[in-house]
């Protein structure tokens, strides 16, 4: 409803193209930043070295999700139940953050999952625009993420997929036999974070050379780097460069 001048009353719940998800849920608090750019000790005169910042995920959401998510969500539930795995088996939990839903599905459901929003009619994410990887090194048993982007030209509508799996089982199914686009895909964030893609028809390095020893966008990856030479001067490597602290 509206008033004599037109404003929309704030109490009313938002309808059509504009709502947004009904339930708001508190975001999680996963740790806590110290400190800037890297300076530690008295020495920082900058201030920044005293910044204190949480780090926050957005927690899950709970139905009703609100226009469109909500259409959405009950054609994928009803079409996993069609092919014998359950939404409540396959998916961990569903996350609506910044006008985005990401799907966090389990690693041994995520080629039924892939199939269904590929095949289903009224889903149709007949788009892979691409898969990524992020690592979480304080995420206990599930310090790996592959991220997929999801796109239906059909339904003008994204989705995200994440599927996490362990440092010490970083084996995640290959999907590039329902979305051929995601084989070099796939070989990056191997090549950038370990991720094994189980079933890939040729899981080699895209990027760094095939000797290369170790995954350089995992946060734990030793900086070490090699000198560079720039109009006469050389700048060192990152690890070596000068502190100021």
């Amino acid at each position: 409803m509206t008033d004599e001048t037109g404003t929309p009353d704030p109490t009313e719940p938002a309808t059509g193209a504009e709502a947004v998800p009904a339930t708001q849920v508190p975001p999680q608090v996963v740790g806590v930043r110290h400190g800037s750019f890297g300076v530690t000790g008295s020495g920082d005169t900058s201030g920044f070295g005293g910044l204190v910042e949480p780090i926050v995920w957005p927690a899950a959401a709970t139905r009703p999700f609100g226009v469109p998510y909500d259409e959405m969500a009950d054609e994928i539930d009803l079409a996993l139940v069609d092919r014998g795995v359950p939404a409540t088996e396959a998916v961990e939990r569903i996350v609506i953050d910044r006008g985005e839903i990401t799907y966090y599905v389990r690693r041994e459901h995520l080629l039924v999952f892939a199939a269904t929003l590929r095949d289903e009619p009224a889903l149709r994410f007949e788009y892979l625009s691409g898969v990524s990887g992020v690592h979480y090194p304080h995420e206990t048993g599930r310090e790996l993420h592959a991220v997929y982007h999801f796109v239906s030209i059909t339904h003008n509508r994204r989705l995200r997929v994440e599927v996490t799996c362990p440092d010490d089982d970083p084996h995640v199914p290959s999907i590039v036999s329902l979305y051929p686009t995601s084989d070099w895909h796939e070989r990056e964030t191997y090549d950038f974070f370990g991720i094994q893609f189980d079933g890939h028809p040729a899981l080699t390095r895209i990027q760094m050379p095939d000797d290369w020893v170790g995954h350089p966008q995992r946060k734990d990856y030793a900086l070490n780097g090699i000198p560079v030479e720039f109009k006469g001067a050389t700048i060192p490597p990152p690890d070596e460069r000068r502190s100021y602290n």
